[in-house]
């Protein structure tokens, strides 16, 4: 058994976090999943500015679409859903089997929506109707504006993988956002089944704090707070009110670990990876990262329920003046800014590629 076996053994999915066209078209996706046991995979706005950006693979539909009066906003998410369409039907298979635990992938809102609650309700109607595949998540931020957001959404039976989670507070809110809204689909008579995740991103912790604390500390932040959430969201799935909606057919909202690939190549490209093996959560890897841990990953010891050591690691934090709640605040308003910051470079690029390709077609008629 290699060491991404062992992990979909113990009870973790393993996911991609990265798609591109060309994965799909030279069978490496395939191949991930028959020899890397990925059973899902996400997305977000870097990831699609960077796939675009390398070389042409998009360029004849991007031309289509141009001639065919699209642009902007409209074109990419047209672009990324024929993608996302794709990498859903290969993995239906897996979202059948597994009675739709897994299977899914992920579709970014524009992160212009951010703070627009309203903005991101109807978005995500909009991008999961267009979609039309029913193992398609809807990505929401679990900012501020977010949180009531991702309530009417999973309330109107649209999927949503939440994102931008850096704490175990800010988990907890967007658990309460999704027990909120499947119990009020139950009061209306609905099905209590709505796909969720909540994405707690893991190595920001550790390359917001750097070396400004000790030596023995380093790298150590993203874990503890992982482990800290870990526990919360094992409480959750213990307590009566959980018990009751999964009696009436109610799927847990799974932890995601994002953002688990290292920086830093001093670091061992498997630390994340290795530290975050727990049974009921998905750990969504970079190709980087995925590949090196299915080379010559170490057999993963499994965290321990109460998070293992992470309250009296968060302590020593505490004692060398990391303030772990403003800095969770920081980090999630930090991460918005930069989806924005890829979102209006991929815009560009869309611009800039469909003006020139229109161009070219017009002047070879």
């Amino acid at each position: 058994m290699n060491p991404t076996q062992r992990l979909h053994a113990l009870g973790q999915s393993l996911w991609l976090d990265n798609i591109s066209r060309r994965i799909l078209d030279d069978g490496t996706l395939d191949r991930y999943i028959d020899e890397c046991s990925v059973t899902g995979l996400t997305s977000n706005p870097t990831i699609f500015d960077e796939a675009i950006g390398a070389g042409d693979t998009y360029d004849a539909s991007i031309r289509d679409k141009a001639i065919a009066g699209q642009s902007g906003e409209a074109l990419f998410v047209e672009l990324a859903l024929e993608d996302l369409r794709r990498a859903a039907d290969i993995f239906k298979p897996i979202f059948v089997a597994t009675g739709r635990v897994d299977g899914w992938v992920s579709m970014e809102l524009s992160p212009l929506l951010a703070g627009d609650t309203a903005g991101s309700i109807d978005s995500a109607a909009q991008i999961y109707r267009q979609a039309g595949r029913e193992n398609l998540f809807v990505k929401i931020p679990g900012t501020p504006a977010g949180i009531p957001a991702i309530e009417e959404s999973i309330f109107a039976g649209v999927p949503v993988n939440v994102t931008l989670l850096f704490s175990r507070e800010q988990y907890l809110a967007a658990a309460e956002a999704y027990l909120r809204g499947i119990e009020r689909r139950l009061a209306a008579g609905l099905d209590a089944r709505v796909g969720s995740v909540a994405s707690v991103f893991v190595s920001r912790w550790d390359r917001a704090v750097g070396d400004k604390v000790p030596a023995h500390l380093q790298n150590k932040l993203g874990i503890a707070i992982a482990g800290r959430t870990y526990r919360a969201y094992r409480e959750l799935l213990a307590s009566p009110r959980w018990r009751r909606l999964a009696a009436a057919g109610a799927q847990p909202q799974r932890l995601l670990w994002g953002s688990t690939g290292t920086k830093d190549p001093a670091l061992s490209p498997t630390l994340y990876v290795e530290a975050l093996a727990a049974p009921d959560t998905i750990n969504t890897m970079p190709e980087k990262t995925l590949r090196a841990f299915a080379e010559r990953g170490q057999a993963p010891i499994v965290l321990a329920d109460d998070g293992g050591d992470a309250e009296s690691l968060l302590q020593q934090f505490a004692q060398a003046r990391v303030d772990v709640d403003q800095l969770a605040v920081q980090l999630q308003d930090e991460g918005a800014r930069v989806f924005v910051k890829s979102w209006t470079s991929l815009m560009q690029r869309i611009a800039d590629k469909s003006e020139m390709l229109a161009d070219s077609a017009a002047g070879s008629r």
